[in-house]
């Protein structure tokens, strides 16, 4: 039986309407090369190659029966988030991509849950974007774990959370505009080191941030790539929280206390880190993601979690769907 929930995959249109009008010369459009295959496009420059698999729904729904997997969440390739433009050219961007998805996914019916994106730069840009979404069936809403210098306990970010909570979303959050410097360029490391250490950021900004402290606990928010760092190094935030309260100390309680406020996907690719995450964030918060269908995900999807032998059938079942089913209010 199918029973894998994938609460981590993206998708690209094949092709949108020209923006570079609205967006500037840099603005992203894509170059079909094939039936089967295109480039990502930032203007002049080569993004990434993608195929079909971003787009086409047939291909996606034989991969994830290849795969075991019941349902995707379709969430946005974060490279079109454009938080560096302004809040009304974001939100042009967005309203065309986010129509586009439910294009994308709306052959496999409610086998791919689409998740839209926002102009978070701008509060009630955002805030509109996304009840317009809900209205036309999006399920959730995918973010970036920063918008320029601003972490997620930056006030418009926390005010779009609670909006989130009070309707009552689901929100993923995904890492992107990692720091370059040419010793981050070589062996990939960008998404070796700098994604990982992004994810555990956003974590820490909405604990060490007082986010939980000030957002209602209804809000339902998850983390991609296993939360990056976080569950390795918690005991490092827990001991920095005690030994040097008087800088670190502006939660109301030490980060242990927030464990359970979270959800982290499962895309960590060895079962010692899966041990780990378990551990430490507790099988209830975690659920299977895979980064469908780029290079870096996991194939088959839930691979790790289906052969780790020191998961049980009730955690596994936890992992594997129940979990995703409590976050996205299946």
């Amino acid at each position: 039986m199918n029973n894998i929930i994938d609460v981590h995959t993206h998708y690209v249109p094949r092709g949108w309407p020209d923006i570079s009008a609205e967006a500037g010369a840099d603005a992203p459009w894509l170059r079909i090369e094939s039936e089967h295959d295109a480039m990502i496009m930032m203007g002049t420059r080569e993004f990434r190659r993608i195929q079909s698999d971003c787009w086409d729904a047939a291909v996606r729904l034989r991969d994830m029966d290849t795969d075991g997997v019941r349902t995707q969440v379709v969430s946005p390739t974060p490279a079109f988030f454009n938080y560096g433009r302004t809040g009304e050219q974001a939100a042009k961007i967005a309203r065309i991509l986010n129509d586009l998805a439910l294009e994308i996914t709306a052959p496999a019916g409610d086998r791919m849950i689409p998740f839209c994106q926002v102009p978070l730069q701008d509060t009630d840009l955002a805030c509109a974007e996304l009840d317009r979404c809900l209205e036309n069936g999006h399920r959730g809403v995918e973010i970036g774990n920063h918008v320029g210098d601003r972490d997620l306990d930056d006030e418009g970010i926390v005010t779009f959370l609670q909006h989130c909570a009070d309707r009552d979303v689901p929100v993923f959050v995904h890492p992107w505009d990692m720091p370059s410097s040419p010793r981050l360029e070589r062996w990939m490391s960008r998404w070796l080191t700098s994604m990982p250490a992004e994810t555990h950021l956003s974590i820490l900004a909405l604990i060490l941030g007082g986010v939980f402290d000030r957002v209602d606990e209804r809000l339902k928010i998850a983390f991609a790539h296993g939360g990056g760092s976080f569950a390795f190094w918690l005991g490092r935030t827990e001991n920095a929280w005690h030994g040097r309260n008087d800088i670190i100390g502006t939660s109301e309680f030490p980060p242990s206390h927030y464990i359970g406020r979270f959800y982290v996907d499962s895309v960590v690719f060895d079962e010692r880190a899966l041990r780990v995450l378990v551990d430490t964030v507790g099988a209830e918060r975690v659920m299977v993601g895979s980064d469908y269908p780029y290079p870096l995900g996991e194939r088959p999807v839930g691979e790790v979690v289906r052969k780790s032998e020191f998961l049980g059938d009730t955690t596994r079942d936890l992992i594997t769907h129940r979990n995703a089913e409590r976050f996205l209010g299946l």
